[in-house]
């Protein structure tokens, strides 16, 4: 959380912080019920939306130039949305069926119900992380290493602590790339001029400085959103100001609500 710089003036306190106008480095809600429109009626701020990046899948004739036969696993690790709609394009691009028998293990219990768009949801073969953290995906893997050999996806910002913790207790597992991160044009949209930019991706902070390798943040102010962006943020030398999930902010919106409404405390006049 950024700290908020007061002085003093006939018996004021004045906050230097201003926050008129927030980016949201995401495709806008497709819904006007989402809770970033809400937010900005509440605090009266301008919030857009620009992905700083898309998803692009592989051919199924990249895929096999990575020698992965699907046939020869018995479960794969699902940590996103993306994770999911690509796989299942990829085997029906090589017309491969999936085993009924094909174990799932999720990041979270979203990503595990997201699955019922292609299979027949059954508990026992699909599995996810209490918490929805990558440290609740490894506690459920690791009760189950011995008995399964894994496809890791690893275009993923959780690939390098998952691919670790396989390696360190020589689970039987095998990479496979199903899509990659591209950068989009931001050109446009960094000649506004933003008072915060929030990022939910390592690979958007890539974008930024791919942009502008000479960026400098100042005044502005960031936010991140999980563990692997946080890290990204703090690794470029930025200051992070409004990090979720947290303790008091499970969500980035709530994180901004939080944020805009201790700047609003602290702006109040201190009438005694």
């Amino acid at each position: 959380m950024a700290k908020v710089i007061r002085s003093q003036n006939k018996g004021e306190e004045k906050n230097e912080l201003k926050v008129n106008n927030i980016l949201i480095t995401q495709p806008r809600p497709e819904t006007e019920k989402s809770p970033y429109f809400e937010l900005a009626k509440n605090y009266n701020v301008k919030v857009d939306f620009h992905p700083f990046i898309r998803v692009e899948g592989l051919t199924a004739r990249e895929f096999r130039k990575q020698k992965v036969d699907i046939a020869e696993y018995t479960a794969i690790v699902m940590t996103s949305r993306n994770a999911v709609d690509h796989f299942f394009r990829i085997c029906e691009e090589l017309k491969f069926k999936v085993s009924q028998d094909m174990k799932y293990y999720c990041i979270t219990e979203a990503v595990a119900l997201y699955l019922q768009k292609f299979i027949l949801y059954r508990k026992r073969k699909v599995f996810f992380s209490a918490d929805g953290s990558t440290a609740g995906l490894l506690e459920v893997i690791g009760k189950h290493k011995n008995n399964e050999k894994y496809i890791l996806p690893i275009t993923d910002s959780t690939k390098n602590e998952i691919a670790q913790f396989m390696v360190k207790h020589n689970v039987k597992y095998a990479e496979a790339a199903l899509y990659r991160m591209v950068s989009n044009d931001i050109s446009e949209v960094m000649k506004l001029d933003y008072d915060m930019i929030v990022f939910f991706s390592p690979y958007s902070i890539q974008t930024l400085f791919d942009h502008n390798p000479e960026f400098k943040q100042e005044k502005l102010l960031i936010g991140a959103f999980g563990p692997s962006t946080t890290k990204a943020v703090e690794e470029s030398g930025l200051r992070l100001d409004v990090k979720a999930p947290a303790q008091n902010a499970p969500s980035m919106v709530a994180a901004i609500e939080l944020f805009l409404s201790e700047l609003r405390k602290s702006q109040e006049p201190n009438i005694e």
